[in-house]
């Protein structure tokens, strides 16, 4: 079981390099507990070195959130970007 003090729970990070254009981008998600005890899954992704865009989303519990991580996490894999 995770330690409940802990805020981060999972954190994944995948990128895509087009070799052609010698450009990167990247996709990143994490579940987190905030300081009202909400479990979020915050996604980032953009172009290596930039910013980016990022949205969050709000669970109910731990599980659903996991599940939408790894919903995302094969949709990306799908789209060519891999494991970091």
């Amino acid at each position: 079981m995770p330690d409940a003090r802990s805020p981060i729970r999972h954190h994944l990070v995948l990128h895509q390099r087009d070799p052609e254009q010698g450009r990167g981008r990247f996709f990143s998600q994490m579940i987190e507990r905030d300081l009202f005890g909400t479990i979020r899954l915050v996604r980032n992704w953009g172009p290596v070195g930039f910013k980016g865009r990022e949205q969050v989303e709000i669970f109910p519990n731990e599980t659903e959130a996991a599940q939408a991580l790894e919903t995302w996490a094969t949709a990306q894999r799908q789209k060519g970007y891999t494991d970091l």
